[in-house]
């Protein structure tokens, strides 16, 4: 018995397989593009500690330390 419903161009064949890769590759764009704004945001605002000798390892809030270049309280 052969096999008559096979076709290269089927989802599950050739273009199947350029979708995924292109679906993938359009997602890591997406992501990397993503990810290199959230980093330009957080080195455009630095922050600096305030009283160090007075954080405490539990119990310290960190909005009483941490101040944020650009930020007011």
């Amino acid at each position: 018995m052969e096999n008559s419903s096979r076709c290269v161009f089927a989802l599950n064949g050739l273009t199947g397989m350029l979708i995924a890769v292109v679906l993938l590759l359009s997602i890591l764009v997406g992501l990397t593009c993503w990810g290199i704004s959230a980093q330009q945001s957080v080195m455009q605002a630095p922050y600096t500690l305030q009283n160090k000798q007075d954080i405490k390892m539990f119990g310290s809030s960190r909005n009483d330390h941490v101040i944020i270049k650009g930020e007011t309280k």
